[in-house]
């Protein structure tokens, strides 16, 4: 499909209304669909994301500043039927071939009512493709605008329900307004929610990024991390049971082995096959991942660290250890650390970790830790935006099916 979205800007402009444009762009671009902005000021996102200057889209242009100064006071000129014409004129020649037009926040705040003008003289006349109506912000219940404010054209736009136009906005709570303000059944509403991009909030390397996205692990819940080696004095057997039983309460639970095999000793092989059977009779193929099936190269501290970020707790059942460093980096991490209780680690960890024997059964410690997840409320906020504020993740779930209306 080919899509336009239409703004005042667009980034490197700064703005919480440009940061979402640049979101749908480059995921709508990632699945194929060709996409242009259109906006007053800004730049090109990529070879692929191109800008279309349109200098009187501006909410800071001079002719609109002037143009903006007379309806204040309400006030409407030959300037603004001059500037809506212009805008209309443009924005039908830059529209050509265009199957979805998004606007954003255009129809809803008084910014360029002129601008907002010619879109509806536009889609009245049905000079315009398919239109989405993404509201942000509402010029008519926010109390610092009601002075630039009067009942009649063009103000009523911002509050008119423009036929075949669809409607979306950000949250309920802006829904509820704007059922209210334009007389539009709530159904009739989409409510899409910003996101968040956790590979650049996180700064996760690429390489962290194609694991995550091939083993699915923005769907754990929750992800626990074993940063081993694949060797017996790891009890790593110990940790897939604790997996297994933690099914039974967290059905969602996941788990990245981070090290290869050992090196020194020929026995690892067979404990690795030992411990891919297991797997496979605790019905864990899906949520038990040992990256050393998807790479035999060496892993680098970054990307270790990325996994620290990414996971919910430290499941660390060894046998024997000699120090025990990964309980050091998950407190820098700030993750519960759930280990066995060997001196080495009971000397670094203290009071600030769960132990339990590196021979208990596995039943008992899910269970510790199903109790703990259950409770702890850093976890659930992780887990409810992990689950449901991915950029990714929304626009997959909400925003593909929409165009595909």
């Amino acid at each position: 499909m080919n899509i336009a979205i239409l703004h005042y800007s667009v980034p490197p402009i700064v703005g919480g209304v440009e940061s979402v444009i640049a979101h749908h762009a480059h995921l709508m671009s990632a699945v194929g669909h060709s996409v242009r902005l259109l906006a007053a000021r800004g730049a090109s996102l990529s070879d692929n994301i191109p800008l279309t200057l349109i200098p009187l889209a501006d909410s800071r242009h001079e002719r609109v500043a002037k143009m903006k100064s007379q309806l204040d006071h309400r006030e409407v000129t030959a300037d603004f039927e001059m500037l809506r014409d212009e805008l209309a004129e443009q924005l039908q020649s830059v529209l050509s071939g265009v199957d979805i037009l998004i606007v954003h926040n255009i129809c809803s705040l008084n910014k360029n009512l002129a601008l907002t003008a010619a879109l509806y003289q536009l889609h009245l006349s049905k000079k315009l493709p398919r239109i989405i109506l993404w509201h942000h912000d509402l010029a008519w219940t926010t109390p610092r605008y009601q002075q630039e404010l009067h009942e009649g054209y063009p103000w009523n736009l911002l509050k008119t329900a423009w036929p075949d136009a669809t409607q979306v906005t950000i949250s309920e709570m802006r829904r509820d307004e704007i059922s209210e303000l334009m007389k539009v059944e709530k159904n009739k509403i989409h409510v899409i929610p910003n996101g968040v991009d956790v590979g650049k909030f996180l700064k996760l390397e690429e390489q962290t990024i194609e694991y995550i996205q091939k083993l699915d692990l923005l769907k754990a819940n929750p992800l626990l991390l074993l940063p081993v080696r694949i060797t017996s004095r790891k009890n790593i057997e110990l940790a897939l049971q604790i997996l297994a039983a933690l099914h039974k309460d967290l059905p969602c639970a996941q788990m990245v082995v981070t090290g290869p095999l050992g090196p020194h000793n020929p026995a690892n092989l067979q404990y690795f096959e030992k411990l891919s059977a297991l797997r496979k009779e605790l019905d864990l193929d899906g949520s038990a991942h040992f990256l050393a099936e998807l790479t035999n190269e060496f892993i680098p501290d970054e990307i270790i660290s990325d996994f620290y970020k990414l996971s919910d707790a430290l499941l660390f059942p060894s046998f024997e250890e000699g120090f025990g460093i990964p309980i050091l980096e998950a407190g820098f991490a700030g993750i519960p650390v759930f280990c066995s209780d060997i001196s080495p680690l009971k000397k670094l960890g203290g009071e600030f970790v769960t132990y339990f024997s590196p021979e208990e059964e596995p039943h008992i410690v899910a269970k510790i830790m199903a109790e703990y997840f259950k409770k702890d409320k850093v976890f659930g906020l992780r887990e409810n935006v992990r689950r449901q504020f991915t950029w990714e993740g929304i626009y997959m779930a909400q925003i593909e099916p929409l165009l595909r209306e």
